[in-house]
């Protein structure tokens, strides 16, 4: 696999370039395209997708698109079920910290073909383990929806796009905050059985925050 050394700055250029680009998504089954587009930042808390997805979202706003950001994070799970085998329990990490059908039902059932456009930015605070109460905001048609967070990619959401922030085992380690690092395991295992480097459009090397690396856009 070939990377080559790009920065920030013109990565997310070339991405916002590229969405801005897209005709729309395939039709659906009924022939009927959606007027939105819907993208991916996906990877490990330490690859600080949100910082990346933040960025990506002002270069698609220099070009007049609306954009909708939504944090994986805000979509957890209750502390009663998330911790139901413990506080540091890695397979539940993996398979049940987060909503995904209210993600599925709140964020991409909306942006379907014939859908309202109306998004729930986010649901659950981990910190209040409450409902958020966020009111629903309208994506207009040719708007743009940015997930991000860790471990998307394994769960067959309609992307447009799709970016994955790799980092090597021992940057991951190394860049996880202590009081983190028994989620380790499960990213261990994302890249075992999801392969998000090989599904991928674009594959983002990070191991060195200051000097990325991509394949390119893939497909």
């Amino acid at each position: 696999m070939q990377f080559e050394a790009i920065t920030w700055e013109r990565l997310t250029d070339a991405l916002a370039d590229h969405l801005d680009h897209l005709g729309g998504p395939e039709p659906a089954a009924d022939g009927e395209p959606s007027p939105w587009l819907r993208a991916a930042v996906d990877g490990a808390p330490a690859a600080r997708t949100g910082e990346i997805t933040e960025r990506l979202a002002e270069a698609l706003r220099l070009r007049g698109r609306t954009v909708v950001v939504v944090g994986a994070e805000g979509f957890l799970r209750p502390a009663s079920l998330r911790y139901e085998f413990g506080k540091e329990d890695a397979d539940s990490y993996y398979d049940g910290w987060f909503d995904i059908g209210a993600l599925r039902r709140e964020v991409f059932g909306p942006l379907e073909p014939g859908g309202t456009g109306r998004v729930l930015p986010d649901l659950w605070d981990p910190a209040t383990d409450r409902a958020t109460r966020s009111p629903y905001v309208r994506l207009p048609d040719g708007g743009v929806l940015l997930l991000h967070g860790p471990m998307l990619l394994r769960h067959r959401f309609p992307f447009d796009l799709t970016v994955h922030v790799r980092l090597s085992a021992g940057a991951l380690e190394r860049r996880t905050e202590e009081r983190e690092k028994w989620t380790l395991p499960a990213f261990a295992r994302y890249e075992r059985e999801a392969g998000p480097g090989e599904t991928a459009d674009v594959l983002v090397r990070a191991d060195d925050p200051r000097h990325p690396a991509w394949t390119g856009l893939r497909g």
